[in-house]
């Protein structure tokens, strides 16, 4: 399971220590919570397309999410910003 790190000022970290109990669990669940939002986006679309295009929809979360990077239909933000970028 990869693990993301930050590195915060010792100033920065008095100021989340100031706005929550535990800056770990905040910041924690500030990233879980994104994430979940982001899968519960790429889900809805998946659906969507699957549907209108006859494809079938895998049976868990995971792997809806899994198959919409591989067919392209979901793109990491990075690569949407290169496309972008490309695009005259």
């Amino acid at each position: 399971m990869p693990n993301i790190t930050i590195t915060l000022t010792d100033t920065q970290l008095k100021g989340l220590e100031y706005a929550a109990l535990s800056p770990q669990d905040w910041a924690e669940n500030a990233v879980t919570n994104r994430a979940r939002i982001a899968n519960d986006e790429i889900i809805q679309m998946y659906t969507t397309r699957a549907l209108d295009e006859g494809v079938q929809i895998p049976s868990t979360r995971e792997l809806i999410v899994a198959d919409a990077f591989t067919r392209g239909w979901a793109k990491t933000a990075a690569q949407a910003q290169a496309e972008a970028q490309e695009t005259p």
